[in-house]
């Protein structure tokens, strides 16, 4: 999780900095097999070099980034337990918990559904 070191020492609010952390943490004990990276000023996770999920940071939200095909499929869900979102991405308000199980089957949902990808980003 080192590569992950300079973003999450960037973040000011202790509190944010630690619960990203702890979120990065989880993806990487939960999803081992998953690469790590950042890019696009980002914390990224990858499957054989294709876009798994992304995170970033805003002062009231932690946003992750599973790609507009996951968004569509968890919508309802997302919605269900307090979050927002985009077609592109949904926000985690700081102040709601961390709805584990849901990130863990988007993520879950993004490896199988792109197991063949062969480009970073779907098609």
């Amino acid at each position: 999780m080192d590569v992950f070191d300079e973003f999450t020492s960037r973040i000011e609010n202790p509190s944010n900095r630690e619960r990203m952390e702890e979120v990065l943490r989880w993806v990487a004990v939960q999803f081992p097999n998953l690469g790590t990276k950042i890019a696009w000023n980002q914390p990224m996770f990858t499957d054989h070099d294709t876009f798994i999920i992304g995170f970033s940071v805003a002062k009231q939200h932690m946003s992750v980034a599973p790609e507009r095909a996951a968004i569509a499929r968890f919508s309802d869900e997302i919605v269900r337990v307090g979050y927002d979102h985009t077609d592109q991405l949904f926000r985690m308000k700081w102040n709601l918990p961390v709805d584990y199980d849901l990130l863990g089957r988007i993520i879950a949902f993004n490896i199988e559904d792109k197991a063949d990808c062969t480009t970073f980003w779907r098609k």
